[in-house]
């Protein structure tokens, strides 16, 4: 058998060598792109994943009270030390944290006057009890803290701040509250007389000073009592001390707004007028902020009114919430003073509640009957008085109760709005604030932006690649992909500086102008093609092939000069509006679009952005798409060429189409450029989110929303974690367009394969 032939070279070892390690470098180097990709979403993943988890409520421990009539409970600010008060005025504090020790404190009452009514503010941590004598009296709770070694003990001193004598004196206070902040209190007390019932409130004021306070006066009383239609059933004032709420049993509910020195009747409405099986007023208490008014009846039907703007009507209630039934006649409520939580609970049976989602937190059966509940101060436990006077604490761990789908995705009924709507806003100014946390309109800012900037960037790189592969002479070809390379190293901050202090105040000057620009020199450009193709032929040899644009260019620039100083005398013929200062008409583009369009204008719009934002675009765009146009086979265009084709049909239907699949890569890599980008949005938008499309509005992306809340935002906080959630949308939005471009990008490719 012949021996085989051996090999004209042999490959040295140390190529093997390399080869084999280079494999696994590449290898490993592949899985762990995978592996670090799939961390980050897991991370991500991680980070929100406890923004979607119920409240966790666990039994912690309970103490037995002395028997007795309890009508109220609160406790401290990190209730170590809560009270109970009973209706024959004692004053109960159990120090839960020494083996829950009862101490009775005496309640500070003028010698011979009893509790007849009986309101709890727990913000102030006050008790507002009026008595068989017709007079209202504020008693702070006060607490303080004393140390002793290491010890640390917490005291109460029950004291009266404020007494008012309202009404027929010696008839006792059935209803009554007196809330206020500054140097305004209103104060409303309900009694009987001679079997009649009778309505009276009054306005209390101080006079503030650099030396200090002075006195409270009665400045004026309102008698109310022709408001009275049925019996009453709660009487409240809210803290602002300019509104105030009666329930009657006849199932309406009044309100009476103050303005300076005026009460009035305001409103009169029905929360369960016209609902089937539903029963008498149950509940009526404010929830946190006193803007909103949580109702339920005897059945457990439970409903939400804000006070909102409503027309030349002013501020009203109207309703927005509306939970499922609670399943038992509501006997105790408890609001939060962290947020918007409150807590309704009715014969064995406890329900926590959001009222910002409209989501029930967490609800349970218990093995008693509840008669008094409060929430901890902190929002971390929950203390129920049975029927037994047995007190009993929760440990709640709630600390995302903002969260969740609807939160992020669904029209929230905010207070004070007229509406559902899509909102951002993290932050406001008072604890009461509800944090907005929509990612909708994040969402449209983003694509709002991207789709701008592409509109700008797609046709500029695309015509400019097909040009340069195709068109320009090889030496002006060297001289443009480099420039081209360099514009995509300039960095976004410096782009966003230009279009906020330079080209933002320009633009908002000259719209018209630019206007006539973006018409007039696509149109020049093709009517100068479509003339030099119609010239003879011995005429256009004259111009070396490849150079045509420098006798184009010169003409292109003059059109746009002309169209740039003819945009203000086209502004004073079709952009004139009325001047709102003088009644004059004027030539102004920014207000004939505010009054003829009816949307804002802003300097910093989306046009500023697609400007410059398609301009870091155009560069990798560019790049992309001019490789693979100029990595068509020669042989295609040769062979066009040679069949009687002209440059423009060979580039058009030959190379363009055969250039596809890197093309769309190009588009996706510049979209994806533009989704992400932080800088640019963030300075020449006014990051600002709203929801429209209006070329000449702001914007707010997903980027530069984590840019700008990102260092504000407490660690491991809701806001924290939403903005993480603002990264997974990012994250898929880009990997899903990624995923979706390559498969486009393959069947592109297996379409044109065989050409």
């Amino acid at each position: 058998m012949p021996d085989k032939p051996a090999r004209g070279y042999e490959i040295a070892p140390s190529v093997l060598w390399t080869d084999r390690v280079m494999y696994y470098v590449i290898k490993i180097g592949g899985l762990s792109i995978i592996t670090a990709v799939l961390a980050i979403f897991l991370f991500i993943f991680w980070q929100i994943w406890p923004l979607f988890q119920p409240a966790k409520v666990v039994p912690d421990a309970s103490w037995a009270l002395p028997p007795g009539d309890y009508i109220a409970m609160g406790a401290d600010e990190w209730s170590e030390y809560p009270f109970a008060l009973t209706r024959d005025g004692r004053l109960l504090f159990i120090r839960t944290v020494e083996n829950g020790a009862i101490e009775e404190r005496p309640l500070p009452l003028p010698a011979g006057e009893k509790i007849s009514s009986v309101f709890y503010h727990p913000k102030r941590q006050e008790l507002v009890l009026g008595t068989d004598r017709g007079t209202l009296h504020v008693i702070e709770i006060g607490y303080s803290t004393r140390f002793e070694g290491d010890r640390r003990t917490v005291l109460a001193e029950p004291r009266i701040t404020l007494s008012v004598p309202l009404g027929v004196p010696s008839h006792p206070i059935l209803l009554g509250d007196l809330d206020g902040l500054g140097g305004h209190r209103l104060a409303a007390a309900l009694q009987r007389i001679d079997g009649e019932y009778r309505l009276t409130a009054a306005l209390l004021t101080q006079r503030r000073t650099l030396v200090g306070a002075g006195n409270w006066t009665l400045t004026r009383t309102w008698d109310l009592t022709r408001e009275l239609s049925s019996e009453p059933l709660r009487l409240m004032v809210n803290e602002r001390a300019d509104g105030l709420i009666l329930a009657l049993s006849d199932g309406t509910i009044k309100y009476f707004a103050r303005e300076v020195h005026d009460l009035a009747l305001r409103q009169t409405f029905t929360p369960f007028a016209g609902d089937s099986g539903t029963g008498s007023i149950a509940v009526v208490e404010f929830l946190f902020g006193d803007d909103s008014v949580v109702v339920a009846d005897t059945h457990g039907e439970n409903k939400i009114y804000s006070l909102y703007e409503q027309g030349s009507a002013g501020r009203r209630f109207g309703l927005t919430k509306q939970f499922p039934s609670l399943g038992a006649q509501p006997s105790a409520y408890a609001k939060s003073l962290r947020n918007k939580a409150f807590l309704l609970s009715g014969e064995n049976r406890a329900s926590l509640r959001f009222a910002t989602t409209e989501r029930i937190r967490w609800e349970a059966d218990l093995p008693f009957e509840v008669r008094l509940a409060f929430l901890g101060s902190k929002y971390d436990s929950i203390w129920l008085l049975d029927a037994s006077a047995r007190l009993h604490r929760f440990t709640l761990d709630d600390p995302h109760p903002e969260a969740g789908l609807r939160a992020f995705f669904g029209k929230i009924w905010y207070e004070g709005a007229p509406e559902p709507a899509f909102a951002w806003q993290s932050t406001g100014a008072t604890d009461d604030f509800e944090p907005k946390l929509s990612m909708v309109p994040l969402l449209l800012g983003t694509i709002k932006g991207t789709v701008y900037a592409m509109l700008f960037s797609t046709p500029l790189a695309l015509l400019a690649a097909l040009y340069t592969s195709q068109f320009a002479h090889p030496d002006i070809r060297r001289l443009i992909k480099p420039t081209m390379e360099i514009m995509a190293s300039l960095p976004s901050v410096i782009l966003g500086f230009l279009a906020a202090l330079w080209l933002a105040p320009l633009l908002e000057q000259r719209v018209p102008s630019v206007l006539l620009m973006l018409i007039a020199l696509p149109l020049t450009a093709c009517a100068v093609g479509a003339l030099w193709n119609r010239l003879p032929a011995r005429a256009r040899r004259f111009v070396r092939t490849g150079y045509e644009f420098l006798y184009i260019a010169p003409l292109l620039a003059a059109v746009g000069y002309v169209a740039w100083q003819a945009g203000p005398f086209l502004e004073s013929i079709l952009f004139v509006a009325r001047d709102p200062s003088t009644g004059v008409s004027i030539a102004d583009f920014r207000l004939w679009w505010i009054q003829t369009v009816g949307l804002p204008f802003e300097q910093r719009n989306s046009l500023v952005v697609g400007f410059m934002m398609g301009f870091a675009v155009i560069p990798i765009i560019f790049t992309i798409a001019e490789d693979s146009l100029s990595n068509v086979p020669p042989a295609f265009r040769s062979a066009s060429l040679a069949l009687g084709a002209s440059r423009w049909q060979t580039a058009v239907k030959v190379v363009l189409p055969t250039a596809s699949a890197g093309i769309f890569s190009a588009l996706m890599i510049g979209f994806g450029r533009a989704v992400g980008e932080t800088m640019i949005v963030l300075m020449a938008t006014g990051n600002t989110p709203i929801m429209d499309f209006n070329i000449f509005s702001g914007m707010r992306t997903l980027s530069a929303n984590i840019a700008v809340e990102l260092p504000e935002a407490p660690h491991n906080s809701t806001l924290y974690r939403a903005l993480f959630l603002g990264a997974m949308l990012l994250f898929l939005m880009t990997f899903l367009l990624n995923t979706l471009a390559e498969l486009l990008r393959h069947h592109l490719r297996e379409k044109f394969k065989a050409i």
